[in-house]
């Protein structure tokens, strides 16, 4: 049997707001509100579910999605066209500037609930177990 992720919940102050935000970041779609989420999927079937929770109990998660060159360049000029600042790096200090890890570019920026967003245009190289010595 093959396990796949099928959803996750983020959660929001506003989840209207996050949703739609992303889903423009994104070019994707937000789908019909159900119960208390606000879904929008992800081309490989991923369903992340926006919920709204009190402000004061969200808690920084980090989301990276990996993108073709052409869907980085729209939602790059998305971000920087609406004013969204923009890093290289994940710690956040090199404002304005894309990052070439892997042979390809990434961002990072933050969404309106303050999650820690990444887009990649190539898969980070898996890490192999560092051989023990005999």
């Amino acid at each position: 049997m093959s396990v796949d992720l099928n959803h996750i919940i983020i959660h929001a102050r506003d989840n209207r707001e996050s949703a739609e935000f992303l889903a423009r970041v994104l070019g994707l779609e937000v789908g019909t509100e159900w119960g208390p989420f606000i879904p929008v999927a992800t081309g490989n079937g991923v369903t992340l579910d926006f919920a709204a929770i009190p402000a004061e109990s969200i808690v920084m998660q980090h989301y990276a999605f990996l993108v073709s060159d052409e869907e980085f360049d729209a939602a790059l000029s998305y971000i920087a066209d609406t004013g969204i600042t923009y890093y290289a790096d994940p710690h956040m200090k090199q404002p304005g500037e894309i990052n070439h890890h892997h042979g390809g570019r990434g961002v990072y920026f933050l969404d309106p609930a303050g999650h820690g967003m990444e887009i990649i245009t190539k898969p980070y190289a898996s890490h192999e177990p560092t051989p023990v010595a005999a």
